[in-house]
């Protein structure tokens, strides 16, 4: 059977769209392989404009300056763009004026930092190679390179994960039998969103701070702090209130740093108040691939201890823990308020920074035969004390820490109550 010429022009037709669309895929393909072929580390490694904003802090005969990189800084020094890699890049010069070598400890800067290799393989081209060998030598030239020598002064970058308009900086440099920190607060380039967590941005309204400098004195006064966080109307009961932080902020926000706590904001979090008003700032203990974790929402009190910020802070966490929806923003605080201060209280032991722990009541006890509701509905037990941390300036073991003669929580037995819940089982 004969076929039609239409039929013909039409089979012509395709086979030579066809071999159009194949032409411009190879040479789109090709066009790809040669621009990443040409990839060139970039020329300008000046610091000029870097040092020009950088904060810089002197302590111990060692000078630090760091400066986080703006975009027009990643261009001109990495040479590629970083924002999908979620790695912030952070200029760190330190001076040596003693006669020790230092290492600077990356994580004490950010206990997930990423090597210079790392970041350079996220960036790597298809098909190239050459160019990623040189994108390799790049990265790895440009990242901080320990020691650093007597009398030398050592540059360099180091990768981070990202914080907002304020990055608080750990730089935790290692001398031969001690450790000198440093906690700088950096300005972030380029970004414009909310202003959490940076110094000075903890503000108490309409109160003139009281100083108390002793410590039977302080314990009455956090004693009489609210109980629990309430809602806008001041009416429905919240969340528990139940640790106190004391020092300076720079010494409590390093020891959250260490322990791996990043500042992450829900929903949620805007409907605790104290005081009236939300929380200054609220951490989360950062989780494997941003599992639901436990939270620290804080509140700057109108009192000083010897000078430094007092501090009501709100820990939980959400019901299944890091088995929670990870897309859910309505998670549901978990009955177990204990274990979660408690938690909290092992990880500043271990972040190097807690000077004297001690606890006090203020909470409420609730049983678990009979919990007590939020307003959101949740429902907790508890045995009614609130942790007190003192910080001071790293780095301190644990067996410095001072245990205050305050409530005698390791003494406490098991309450009645989880025997009463036991007895209802049966």
């Amino acid at each position: 059977m004969s076929r039609s010429p239409l039929a013909s022009r039409a089979r012509v037709t395709l086979r030579c769209a066809m071999r159009c669309l194949c032409a411009m895929g190879c040479a789109a393909i090709l066009a790809l392989a040669v621009a990443c072929a040409t990839w060139q580390a970039p020329a300008d490694f000046s610091t000029s404009g870097l040092r020009e904003r950088a904060q810089t802090a002197t302590k111990h005969e060692v000078r630090i300056s760091a400066a986080v990189l703006s975009a027009e800084d990643r261009q001109r020094m990495l040479g590629v763009e970083l924002d999908k890699t979620r790695v912030q890049p952070v200029w760190v010069e330190v001076q040596n004026q003693t006669a020790d070598p230092l290492l600077l400890l990356q994580p004490g800067t950010d206990p997930d930092y990423f090597s210079p290799l790392e970041v350079a393989w996220s960036v790597h081209r298809t098909l190239s190679p050459a160019a990623n060998a040189r994108i390799d030598a790049h990265f790895d030239q440009l990242g901080f390179k320990n020691p650093v020598l007597p009398g030398e002064t050592k540059a360099g970058v180091l990768f981070i994960n990202p914080e907002r308009v304020t990055r608080l900086l750990n730089i935790d440099l290692l001398q031969r039998k001690t450790l000198i920190p440093f906690s700088l607060f950096l300005r972030v380039p380029d970004d414009a969103g909310e202003k959490w967590f940076a110094e000075g941005l903890f503000q108490h309204h309409g109160s003139e701070f009281k100083d108390y400098d002793d410590l039977a004195a302080l314990r009455s006064a956090l004693e009489r702090l609210p109980c629990c966080a309430t809602d806008a109307n001041g009416r429905a009961h919240g969340d528990p209130v139940n640790a106190i932080l004391v020092g300076e902020f720079a010494d409590i926000a390093a020891a959250f740093v260490r322990r791996n706590y990043r500042r992450a904001v829900h929903p949620a979090d805007a409907a605790e108040r104290v005081f009236g008003r939300m929380p200054d700032a609220v951490v989360r203990k950062q989780s494997q691939a941003g599992a639901p974790a436990t939270w620290v929402r804080v509140w700057l009190t109108p009192m000083r201890f010897e000078g430094r910020s007092v501090y009501l802070a709100q820990v939980g966490r959400p019901i299944g823990g890091r088995f929670a929806p990870r897309d859910s923003e309505n998670l549901v605080l978990h009955e177990d308020v204990d274990e979660a201060r408690n938690f909290l209280i092992q990880d500043m032991m271990y972040s190097a920074g807690l000077d004297k722990l001690g606890f006090v009541t203020g909470v409420g006890p609730a049983s678990q035969a009979q919990p007590r509701t939020t307003f959101s509905g949740a429902h907790y037990f508890s045995d009614g004390l609130r942790a007190v941390m003192f910080f001071a300036p790293r780095p301190l073991s644990l067996s410095e820490v001072e245990m205050l003669d305050w409530e005698a929580y390791l003494d406490r037995r098991e309450l009645p109550a989880r025997e009463e819940v036991d007895d209802a089982r049966r």
